[in-house]
């Protein structure tokens, strides 16, 4: 406890240092201006006037309807990026990338208490259609590459976030608490959207893709009314929800026992947001991910290096709002870069699974006929392995009160096949060495029934 006390205080004092060196050399800006800088008069609706038919702001983005979710969304003001494991040496060089146009110079800069917010106020909003959010969501993706690095943040793998992503609220308490508020500063001016293109790098192609997504042009509602008018029916007038098919359990308990052994802090939260996502997809009880995902608190919570960053309640029900139908067809690559985890594509070109095996089957038959071979040889489950589920049951039988620790240690055995196979016991029926072998608990009840027989059988 003391250890935790005398970390928060360290943070503290780093959050006092970073202000000291903020007010040195920009502006300080008033919550209030901050956010009318953002938004000008004119972008809300006047309180009681619904004739005005304008939305309501939330972090950056104007939404109409009582959630945030991009079907709500209407204007994006501003580009934000969270920069995190920010000390003063990280400080200072964000101030001098921008300085120098290494990076583009940010608005507005934010002490959020631990890391920096970097606000790129737009001189234009952006209408937030889905193609336009696409584009927005990639630019931001690229930008963060470039802002996120090994000068500007002492964590080495960038942490992305979506152009949706809320904000602790300037004026409010930090983490690091009430008499720690978020606070502003003025570093530039506003900037174009285009103009932040050109500190992406040309030399992989990524500028010329976002400058073609960009660039591409799109039907207009009245354009696509005359060229599909089955679909503006169905979907504009009557207003039915794209057709989707529900995909089977697997793909739910595959991401849940991946979220559960491979997360990372910094991920802890999307993980159970996409675990929400594919629980909805693939039609899972909202009881059954909600166990899921309590089960899961405690184990995050425990990867804390810091106090102020525990994993809490609060966090799992906010990331369980994504159990929705608005976000089934959130897309695999941005569930990969929010998560931090890779998301391997099953490649069958578009064939169904009976036929492209039978393809890759016709395959290795020529390949054995041409080069006489036997492509089994050699393939196939290791002399001795799938041992590992009997093994760890072996040791919990004989260490009730054993941990996976314990059972890493003696064993020898990989903690994540321990966590794999720790509630697992093997069945009850299995086939091995050509024998059935049936595993049977023990009991007083049946411990006697045996003394009987033998005993029984000694008397003949």
């Amino acid at each position: 406890m003391e250890d935790q006390q005398a970390a928060l205080e360290q943070l503290r004092e780093l959050y006092r240092e970073k202000n000291e060196h903020l007010e040195k050399f920009l502006e300080p800006v008033e919550p209030y201006e901050f956010y009318r800088e953002i938004f000008p008069e004119g972008s809300f609706e006047r309180k009681g006037h619904f004739e005005d038919r304008k939305g309501n702001g939330i972090a950056v983005t104007v939404y109409f309807g009582l959630r945030r979710c991009g079907k709500n969304a209407r204007y994006l003001y501003a580009l934000v990026f969270d920069l995190d494991g920010v000390g003063m040496p990280q400080l200072r060089d964000t101030l001098h990338q921008m300085n120098k146009d290494i990076l583009p110079q940010a608005t507005f800069v934010v002490n959020s208490g631990t890391g920096l917010h970097l606000y790129y106020v737009l001189k234009e909003p952006v209408p937030m259609y889905p193609y336009n959010q696409k584009c927005l969501k990639e630019l931001k993706y690229s930008l963060t590459r470039q802002i996120w690095n090994k000068f500007t943040s002492t964590i080495k793998e960038p942490q992305m976030q979506g152009i949706l992503q809320g904000f602790r609220v300037v004026g409010s308490g930090s983490k690091l608490g009430r008499e720690y508020p978020v606070r502003a500063f003025r570093l530039g001016g506003p900037v174009e959207l285009v103009r932040l293109l050109d500190y992406i790098p040309d030399s992989n192609g990524e500028q010329q893709r976002l400058e073609g997504l960009m660039r591409k042009s799109r039907l207009s509602l009245a354009e696509a009314k005359e060229k599909y008018p089955d679909w503006y029916e169905r979907r504009i007038v009557k207003k039915e929800r794209r057709g989707r098919w529900t995909v089977k359990r697997d793909l739910y308990d595959w991401w849940l026992h991946r979220i559960a052994d491979e997360i990372r802090v910094g991920h802890r939260f999307y993980g159970i947001m996409t675990l929400a996502i594919y629980a909805k997809k693939c039609g899972i009880d909202e009881d059954e991910l909600r166990r899921d995902a309590f089960a899961l608190l405690r184990p995050y919570d425990d990867m804390s290096v810091e106090d102020i960053n525990r994993f809490t309640k609060d966090d799992v029900v906010c990331a369980l709002e994504m159990f929705n139908e608005d976000y089934v067809t959130f897309p695999r690559d941005d569930i990969a870069k929010l998560s931090g985890l890779t998301m391997p594509v099953n490649k069958r070109n578009w064939r169904k699974q009976p036929v492209h095996l039978q393809g890759a089957r016709a395959i290795q038959e020529i390949n054995d006929k041409a080069n006489g071979t036997n492509w089994r040889e050699g393939n196939g489950r290791p002399k001795g392995s799938g041992t590992a589920q009997a093994r760890v049951y072996e040791w919990r039988q004989q260490h009730p009160e054993g941990r996976k620790a314990d059972c890493h240690r003696e064993t020898g055995l990989d903690p994540k096949t321990v966590r794999k196979w720790w509630d697992c016991p093997p069945p009850a029926v299995r086939f091995e060495n050509g024998h059935i072998t049936v595993r049977v608990s023990p009991s007083q009840e049946l411990s006697d029934w045996l003394l009987d027989a033998l005993h029984d059988g000694g008397q003949e």
